[in-house]
């Protein structure tokens, strides 16, 4: 009994059947610089997201910080009063 054992070594029935490259994506230029300014823009939002990102990273492990602390001192305190 013959096994068909796929890999990704393999081609696919698309591959077989279409010999033209795919093609490369279109991208639009514009003459007026329009897309620097806008590229400019969303650069600059991103760098305010990550640091929004970072602060509040920040604060949850500052937050996660104190509970543990605030936990092992609960803990500690039940312990020495047996």
């Amino acid at each position: 009994m013959a096994e068909t054992n796929s890999s990704s070594y393999e081609t696919s029935w698309a591959d077989q059947w279409d010999s033209n490259p795919d093609p490369a994506p279109q991208t639009k230029k514009s003459g007026n610089g329009t897309t620097s300014k806008y590229g400019k823009k969303v650069g600059e939002g991103f760098e305010k997201t990550k640091v929004v990102a970072s602060t509040g990273a920040r604060k949850v492990k500052e937050g996660t910080s104190a509970g543990l602390q605030w936990i092992k001192d609960k803990y500690h305190k039940t312990t020495q009063k047996r």
